[in-house]
């Protein structure tokens, strides 16, 4: 902790300035009230202009004329386009540009924006291009529902405005002012920050089927001074880990949960994209791979299951998600996979396969055991993976803590080295 008066110094020193993105001419008005909010909490404001037929309200600091200018054409350009989508996607492209120069020059610290679903999708894809760990707030009234095509793979907060964003009353006045205090206090400094620059920083994956492994491997690498970030694969977070090794100087990885690999390649609804599991070989981060989840694929509802996936075992695992066993050719399709991103990696890699079963459903008395399924897999992968590549078959389930100890020690050597 900062002796006290360290921390004041630190508070009359900072000043945080916010941008608000909106549409000044349908959303004049409540961004106006936005702005009034920030600055009486503290924060400085300036106004980007998105909007493209009336006029703003108030002068802006970012012109809807620079914004366009931005994106690659002129105002009259943009307004003569006739296709809503193709004006917004310039916009929004100018509105990226505009924003990312005033981040770049330090002149703003977060983000905040509003609208429907035009000014939604302007401002959370600006917010998308920023960091994790900027303070982004949108004040949508989209957020209520499945907002993964606004938030992708960013911290982006989503306030639902519940009603519609269209003047100010009692009930749009206590949700954008919610809005601007969730920003202002995301902009507070935070002196008693534990720094964690030094510590090797370690990514691991899992699902809450090898949590029982994911949970030991956690507490053993931070008793050792590891820092450690770990990814729900459940899409998104397959996604956001591949984005993350790309930008952060990552010690090791270990890919503990591998299904989304799978989803992609059979149409399970936990698709990370093409690139899962590729980034950490191609950049040469030591990883240690465990084929854990590869037993199942996510889908919807059962009725869904059963239509997209007849005639297999399945297991309900709540009234939304269903999952269903993968086949023996799925199997071998993503050992083959795997092997072929293997043996392209540029740093050391190890595979440690747990013969005894791949997740939580795939053991002894659980909806979807198949014992024999690993040595399938195990047989496949040692048929087209490189000699070169460090390759274990254990015998223990993949929640064992003797195999969660295999693991440890294998991180810990490619660690050291």
């Amino acid at each position: 902790m900062l002796p006290q008066e360290n921390i004041e110094e630190v508070k009359m020193t900072y000043a945080p300035e916010a941008l608000l993105i909106a549409t000044m001419d349908t959303k004049g008005r409540e961004a106006l009230y936005i702005s009034t909010c920030l600055e009486h909490a503290g924060i400085s404001v300036r106004i980007m202009d998105a909007g493209i037929r009336g006029k703003s309200p108030a002068p802006v600091d970012i012109s809807r004329t620079e914004v366009a200018r931005a994106g690659g054409k002129s105002l009259a350009q943009v307004q003569n386009i006739g296709h809503e989508g193709k004006a917004l996607e310039i916009m929004t492209n100018g509105a990226i540009r505009c924003a990312q120069e005033l981040y770049r020059q330090n002149e703003i610290q977060g983000l905040i924006g509003l609208g429907g679903s035009m000014g939604t999708t302007l401002g959370t894809g600006v917010m998308r291009t920023f960091p994790v760990g900027v303070p982004k707030v949108m004040i949508s009234t989209m957020a209520s529902r499945d907002t993964r095509a606004f938030v992708g793979t960013s911290d982006i907060l989503m306030l639902h405005s519940v009603c519609d964003l269209a003047g100010l009353n009692r009930l749009t006045r206590k949700i954008l002012r919610n809005g601007a205090m969730a920003l202002a206090g995301m902009l507070q400094p935070a002196p008693d920050m534990e720094d964690a620059i030094g510590k090797p920083l370690v990514f691991l994956s899992t699902l809450g089927t090898t949590e029982a492994c994911a949970q030991q491997i956690h507490r053993a690498l931070e008793e050792k001074g590891n820092e450690v970030v770990i990814f729900h694969t459940v899409g998104s977070g397959g996604q956001a880990m591949e984005e993350m090794i790309e930008q952060q100087e990552v010690s090791a990885l270990v890919d503990l949960s591998l299904h989304e690999i799978a989803d992609h390649l059979f149409g399970g609804d936990y698709n990370a994209g093409p690139d899962r599991g590729r980034t950490a070989l191609k950049k040469g981060v030591p990883t240690i791979l465990v084929p854990g989840n590869i037993d199942f694929l996510v889908t919807g509802p059962l009725d869904n299951a059963r239509r997209l996936f007849p005639g297999r075992p399945y297991h309900v695992h709540n009234a939304a998600i269903t999952v269903v066993r993968t086949t023996r050719e799925e199997i071998e399709i993503l050992a083959r996979t795997l092997a072929a991103r293997c043996n392209e990696a540029m740093g050391p890699v190890k595979i440690l396969v747990p013969m005894a079963g791949f997740s939580a459903f795939d053991s002894q008395g659980g909806p979807l055991y198949d014992p024999e399924a690993p040595q399938q897999f195990a047989d496949t992968l040692q048929e087209y993976l490189d000699r070169k590549i460090n390759f274990n078959l254990l015998p223990y389930h993949i929640n064992d803590s003797e195999f969660t100890r295999v693991i440890l020690e294998a991180l810990n050597q490619m660690l050291s080295a």
